[in-house]
């Protein structure tokens, strides 16, 4: 399985928010320019998490974008799936998609791609955005958060 632009960038973007959330609604072009990322691009991103319920939107010349629940409340995995999708590393074994493999009775490596879809979702379930800006507070002062 491979994180996509939309799922890195993304993920830096909603920990980027999380770090800065003490100070209000942080408006995308305060983010994109830490971030050094597209604010049109991050508009995408944020219409999928807001849409996954991880942000909400506040209109108006002081809007900008907030947390729906505390940072140790939304995991990597939530975040990654709001803008990826399944994190399966195979369609066949994606419970979201009808069964297309005439050999699904018999496969042997069906075991296998389904070890690995539960142990990614395992990681990723249990780093929380809080963890992240946590680290966050090891490595930089907060004004530039290029490294996640």
């Amino acid at each position: 399985m491979k994180v996509s632009t939309k799922g890195r960038y993304g993920l830096r973007a909603i920990v980027d928010l999380a770090a800065h959330e003490s100070e209000g609604q942080v408006s995308l072009k305060s983010v994109a320019e830490r971030q050094r990322l597209s604010e049109n691009y991050l508009e995408q991103l944020f219409s999928s998490l807001k849409k996954s319920g991880l942000v909400k939107s506040i209109r108006g010349a002081q809007g900008g974008y907030l947390l729906t629940r505390p940072a140790d409340k939304i995991t990597v995995g939530d975040i990654l799936r709001s803008l990826e999708g399944t994190l399966c590393p195979v369609e066949c074994i994606d419970p979201d998609v009808p069964a297309s493999c005439d050999r699904a009775d018999e496969c042997v490596t069906a075991d296998v791609w389904a070890k690995i879809r539960d142990k990614i979702n395992e990681v990723v379930d249990s780093i929380t955005l809080a963890d992240l800006v946590s680290e966050l507070g090891n490595k930089t002062n907060n004004d530039y958060i290029y490294y996640i």
